[in-house]
């Protein structure tokens, strides 16, 4: 035996022989594979085909070179260096596996001959690890998303809804309201433009400031420009004594709030663009530059890109605006919090009315699926609408606007239709009965006391009205 082998002779085993070594090896679990200088494979163990899934003869004397050129066993007979525990992707199978390399040297210590990798395959762990990553990213992912939701300032807090949408929108608000960045809220008349404006500059550090709200669309051209910048005693004819100033310099070192400015002339925003960039303008009729510290909302209902196509409104100032937009979500498009705005306007109205005020059954489906293009809006003024005409407190549906109550195409159009008693009673009984079981939550038994009417006569008005409880 060489002085190079770790062994003792003893009785049983007398000396170490090939096919002995080679049964220890099989009987590794692990794969073991040696190679010759030229990369020749050599020998592999029973494991490379069981956990390979490769027959023995169809890898010895083929070289490790032309199956798998990256091989760190390779890597270790040209350097000659130990790994240990290295992980690599055999691109050849397509699994990961993980193990240890050394070289192999001749009798005389000197020269490498060949080299030795023992290794795994732990493409299963690695994937697994990879699925546990993606869940536990996506969980910490989800936390970050609700911290942020929960950790929104009170001002954005008090913004109803639990819409998803709504949710991304203002926390980007509240990212952008602790910066002097000018913002460009975005959406349909009715979605709520002002309040998260208002929302901005109250967790702003301009919220000890004032927010001066400036309507665009309901300002005269003529006038708009005085309106924002001031005059000047003597600018024009009815000017007053002494002048007066503008909007900009009311919200000097405050918030200015530029609504509907999708309906400013061209005229006006190559003033606008001025100021945003200068910080700076000239009162109407005068020469001395006013300076002014403002940070600038501005909202619109307009589609600004395709306005800036047909040449109605300045590229230059767009990209001002646009550098951090929000796009509010019309209310068609989140019916998941239409209940929960109905709620906060029914609370406020109470107050108004002086009674408890509900939404029958009927109402909630005709809110459902109703459109809404007045947004939010148009649901605060038809609840208003219903507080005030509904005497008991339920909103029914011939207690809301004329637009949203569902017109009966069977119904004739003739005078005398008008005075039809037996229909018109029909109509009050069944309204009567539905009103009754929305208030005892569809118990039929309660319902029928409530009206002061047998079981026989309470089921055969249920089938005479075709109501289905």
């Amino acid at each position: 035996m060489s002085a190079g082998v770790h062994a003792v002779t003893t009785n049983s085993i007398p000396q170490w022989d090939r096919k002995l070594l080679f049964e220890i090896l099989d009987n590794i679990n692990d794969v073991v594979l040696v190679i010759d200088l030229d990369t020749t494979i050599v020998y592999v163990n029973e494991s490379y085909a069981k956990i390979l899934g490769v027959p023995v003869a169809k890898v010895l004397g083929r070289r490790l070179d032309t199956i798998e050129p990256d091989s760190k066993t390779i890597t270790t007979l040209r350097t000659r260096k130990v790994t240990n525990n290295r992980r690599s992707y055999l691109e050849s199978l397509k699994i990961d596996v993980v193990g240890s390399s050394f070289p192999l040297y001749s009798d005389s210590g000197k020269e490498v001959i060949g080299a030795v990798s023992i290794f795994k395959n732990i493409t299963e762990v690695v994937q697994l690890n990879r699925e546990l990553k993606q869940a536990k990213g996506v969980t910490n992912y989800l936390k970050e998303q609700l911290e942020q939701w929960e950790q929104l300032p009170l001002s954005f807090k008090e913004y109803v809804g639990q819409n998803s949408r709504l949710k991304e929108t203002l926390v980007l608000a509240a990212k952008v309201a602790r910066t002097n960045s000018t913002v460009l809220i975005l959406g349909e008349s009715g979605v709520g433009k002002e309040v998260l404006a208002r929302a901005v500059h109250n967790c702003s550090r301009r919220q000890d400031k004032p927010m001066i709200k400036v309507n665009c669309a309901a300002i005269p051209e003529a006038l708009l420009e005085s309106e924002l910048f001031g005059y000047e005693e003597g600018a024009f004819t009815g000017a007053q004594k002494g002048g007066k100033l503008g909007k900009f310099e009311l919200a000097h070192s405050g918030t200015i709030f530029l609504d509907e400015i999708g309906d400013m002339s061209l005229i006006m925003q190559a003033k606008l663009l001025r100021v945003l960039q200068e910080k700076e303008f000239e009162r109407v009729g005068g020469t001395k530059t006013v300076k002014v510290d403002i940070r600038v909302i501005a909202a619109t209902n307009r589609d600004l890109k395709e306005m800036i196509g047909k040449g109605t409104f300045r590229s230059d100032l767009y990209y001002r605006l646009n550098i951090v937009p929000l796009q509010l979500t019309p209310l068609r498009e989140r019916k998941d919090d239409l209940m929960a705005l109905a709620k906060t306007f029914l609370d406020k109205f109470e107050q108004d009315v002086g009674r408890k005020l509900i939404l029958s059954s009927q109402v909630v489906r005709l809110f459902q699926e109703y459109d809404w293009p007045g947004n939010i809006r148009e649901l605060q003024n038809v609840i208003e609408h219903g507080s005030i005409v509904c005497s008991d407190g339920i909103i029914e549906i011939q207690h809301l606007p004329a637009h949203l109550i569902p017109i009966n195409k069977d119904i004739q159009s003739d005078k005398d239709k008008l005075y039809d008693m037996k229909e018109i009673l029909g109509k009050v009984e069944k309204n009567l009965i539905l009103s009754a079981l929305d208030t005892c939550n569809n118990n039929r038994t309660s319902a029928m006391k409530a009206l002061g009417i047998s079981r026989r006569a309470f089921y055969d008005k249920l089938r005479r009205h075709g109501i289905v409880v």
